[in-house]
């Protein structure tokens, strides 16, 4: 079965070593969740029994509403744990400080390789610490640039958005070996860039057909539990959607098929989101894309038809149903436009935005 641990639980790693031990599964939640969003994933375990080979269970970056959880093999994490001990040059006497919060995947699979004798993990960033390496993101490696960088510290290793090169070259400048890399939470480790550009992480195949990207790998996780998502497979093969290109020999990225907003390393589903505004009285309708911005991909934001006047209680609501990453950061009122077959049409509503064409919401 699948056991739901709080990600600020003591002894976290002794926990879920002793679920692993029973033979069970483990799912780490974030603390910051709101109470509906808990009992949604919960409902959701209890639900389902048949889990086949899983070993882990890790939540993607959808809404409140509609969690979406993916399970994998032991395997599929642990025939890479010797390929990242040695981009990290770490081993169990060492310690690898993971800033992000444990229910996100990529801390979860140093957890992981923590219980298979990989290094130590100190959850939170590596200041004051005896660190020698870190797994995190851009956002969480700028944060120790900005702050005393530990002298212990001498490698990284960074994923869940685009490394910035002006970012990396800070790091190099400060003393450490920076491995960035392209993933999925479905995919787990796909390329790695170690200042060159991406290539194909050890015992990763990969094609792109017709601008999507392809591959086949030991460390695709095995599905869903629950909802259903862009996970693809297909003859050995699997993909998620994301488009991309091979020049050189090298990988480059080019979005994403749907309309996936990548935000911070966190990756929200417009949809998903729609669904929680629209169920809040006063609301007509919504519609919710990225603004771009530099640091963090995009930043979330929301265009709202009103019946009338701003529904009173909308932070509230919007606080209640929705995860820290997926509510909106900026807000807008206004008719939504629309392309000829009725379809809400979100370039045009980016266009509007920065152009100053519709109305911003103070709430």
């Amino acid at each position: 079965m699948i056991v739901l641990v709080r990600d600020n639980s003591a002894e976290l790693l002794d926990r879920l070593r002793e679920i692993r031990d029973a033979g069970d599964v483990p799912l780490v939640g974030d603390s910051r969740w709101p109470s509906a969003h808990w009992a949604t994933v919960a409902a959701t375990v209890e639900k389902l029994d048949e889990l086949g080979d899983a070993a882990w269970a890790s939540l993607t970056s959808g809404s409140s509403g509609r969690p979406r959880i993916v399970l994998r093999s032991a395997a599929s994490w642990e025939d890479s744990f010797d390929t990242v001990a040695q981009i990290l040059d770490t081993g169990p006497s060492n310690l690898v400080a993971l800033p992000a919060p444990p229910s996100a995947s990529l801390t979860l699979f140093s957890l992981a390789h923590a219980l298979a004798g990989g290094p130590s993990p100190m959850i939170g960033p590596p200041k004051g610490s005896a660190a020698v390496s870190m797994h995190g993101t851009p956002q969480a490696l700028r944060a120790v640039l900005d702050s005393s960088v530990p002298p212990s510290l001498r490698t990284a290793l960074i994923g869940g958005s685009h490394l910035d090169p002006v970012l990396r070259e800070r790091a190099e400048a400060a003393g450490i070996r920076v491995t960035a890399y392209y993933g999925a939470a479905e995919l787990s480790f796909v390329a790695v860039d170690q200042g060159d550009g991406l290539r194909a992480f050890p015992g990763v195949e990969l094609d792109v057909r017709d601008h999507t990207l392809w591959v086949r790998s030991p460390f695709v996780a095995s599905g869903y539990l629950g909802a259903l998502g862009p996970l693809r497979k297909e003859g050995g093969w699997a993909t998620v959607g994301d488009q991309a290109e091979i020049v050189g020999g090298r990988l480059r990225l080019l979005g994403r098929a749907d309309d996936a907003i990548l935000s911070a390393s966190a990756t929200i589903v417009p949809e998903e989101v729609e669904v929680a505004l629209r169920a809040i009285p006063g609301v007509r309708d919504a519609i919710v894309f990225g603004l771009p911005r530099a640091r963090i991909g995009a930043l979330v934001a929301a265009l709202l038809e009103l019946h009338s006047d701003t529904p009173a209680g909308l932070r509230m609501s919007v606080d209640s149903q929705l995860a820290p990453a997926h509510r909106p950061r900026q807000w807008f009122t206004g008719a939504i436009p629309r392309t000829a077959s009725g379809k809400p049409a979100r370039a045009e509503v980016v266009r509007q935005v920065l152009a100053g064409e519709v109305r911003r919401l103070v709430i």
